[in-house]
């Protein structure tokens, strides 16, 4: 795979990584399989059986808790504490093949795209979740599964488009992020003035 190919695939896996982690794991590791695709670096060990069956299951997981108001939202805390050192890591391996340099420069890159889609993705579901249906969430999730195995694609298969999409999410990300942490100290604020 040439430099651009990586570079998509590397910085496409760490935002979606923020968004779901498992979807990209399994996404990524089916497309090695089964397409024929060589995965850059060393991310061949996704294709691995028994990595696409614990990614898929704990697809499954997210699958039905992303789909329950305030357990997606607890989810998704837990999952801030894996989904960035992920996508992170995912990114530092995709250069495998490069100098110890640009690994690093990915893993750092890496981590703050994927900081950057899950802080978006966690402020969103916060705010749906004030929404007194439950249509609103499960269409969301819904969207975010697509999101995860349709930017995995992309990043395959047009890989410049990727890099434009991640790069226009990450400037965006950064823009907004005063007004994100805002949100959600408004949102704390509101679930402690509930729970009391």
């Amino acid at each position: 795979m040439d430099f651009i190919g990586t570079l998509s695939l590397a910085m496409g896996s760490a935002w979606v990584s923020g968004i779901n982690l498992y979807a990209t794991v399994a996404t990524l590791g089916l497309l090695g399989r089964f397409s024929g695709l060589q995965l850059p670096g060393e991310l061949g060990v996704l294709t691995n059986w028994w990595v696409i069956g614990i990614a898929g299951g704990l697809y499954a997981i997210e699958f039905v808790a992303d789909k329950v108001p305030y357990i997606d939202s607890t989810w998704d805390l837990i999952h801030t504490f894996i989904r960035v050192p992920a996508g992170a890591a995912l990114a530092a391996t995709a250069f495998g093949d490069f100098d110890k340099g640009v690994q690093v420069v990915a893993l750092l890159l890496g981590g703050g795209i994927a900081l950057s889609s899950h802080g978006a993705k966690t402020a969103t579901r916060a705010a749906i979740n004030t929404s007194p249906e439950p249509v609103s969430n499960i269409a969301m999730s819904l969207v975010e599964d697509v999101v995860a195995v349709g930017a995995i694609l992309l990043s395959v298969f047009v890989p410049i488009l990727m890099i434009i999409v991640v790069a226009v999410f990450f400037v965006t990300a950064i823009i907004f992020l005063p007004r994100i942490i805002r949100l959600l100290r408004r949102l704390i604020a509101r679930i402690r003035g509930q729970a009391a």
